[in-house]
């Protein structure tokens, strides 16, 4: 894959096993980042996921965490857990809790 690419795994719908396989194929593939979810499924990210999603694609590729974050202290764990990249719809009230 050239250039930026993302790869979104909706991780709500998947098992543990399918979660691991499509972030390696993935980071084989190329993409320059992998996904939690599109924002249509049941739940979005979990810590858990980020956590197994960098355990996965180690330094390959990026890994963005996406679905239901909507504070301050979730996006902190998300980036603890190897986010590189947190996605929300309410990202300017997550930067004015920095402030």
């Amino acid at each position: 894959m050239g250039g930026s690419s993302k790869v979104i795994i909706e991780t709500a719908l998947l098992s543990r096993e399918e979660k691991i396989r499509a972030c390696q194929i993935a980071a084989e593939a190329g993409a320059s980042y992998v996904k939690t979810s599109t924002g249509n499924a049941l739940s979005g990210a979990t810590v858990e996921d980020i956590r197994l999603m960098r355990q996965t694609v180690g330094d390959r590729c990026g890994v963005k965490a996406s679905g239901g974050i909507t504070t301050l202290e979730q996006t902190l764990a998300f980036i603890e857990a190897g986010a590189t990249r947190v996605a929300s719809r309410v990202a300017v009230d997550i930067l004015e809790a920095l402030k």
